[in-house]
């Protein structure tokens, strides 16, 4: 008997929904922000990977941010980013400061109990 191959359909049926065709609805330019003697362009955050979004999301809040930065600076500036000390207050400035960039907005604060 001999094996057969399987071939590739044709793409040549139609589709429901294009999205190569589907362009973002708001600015995408990029945030800059000067720290430690330099100048960072981060992403928008609309351009960002979302699989590697929801990665950190899944692991909790901190690793989230921590992703949005990664991803937003890209592996080579992140790589110089991470070698400065960072204190938890500039952190949370800025990407308070790069959230209302992208407009989303501020962060409403936990509901007391």
């Amino acid at each position: 008997m001999s094996s057969r191959t399987a071939t590739k359909p044709a793409d040549d049926q139609p589709f429901d929904f294009n999205l190569d065709t589907v362009e973002a609805e708001v600015d995408l330019t990029p945030f800059r922000v000067h720290w430690a003697g330099r100048r960072w362009t981060l992403q928008h955050s609309e351009e960002l990977d979302i699989w590697g979004l929801a990665d950190g999301a899944a692991r909790g809040d901190v690793a989230a941010t921590i992703s949005i930065f990664k991803l937003a600076l890209g592996p080579e500036q992140w790589t110089e980013f991470r070698k400065t000390r960072m204190p938890q207050y500039k952190m949370k400035a800025l990407f308070d400061a790069y959230r209302k960039h992208c407009g989303l907005g501020e962060l409403e604060a936990s509901p007391s109990s």
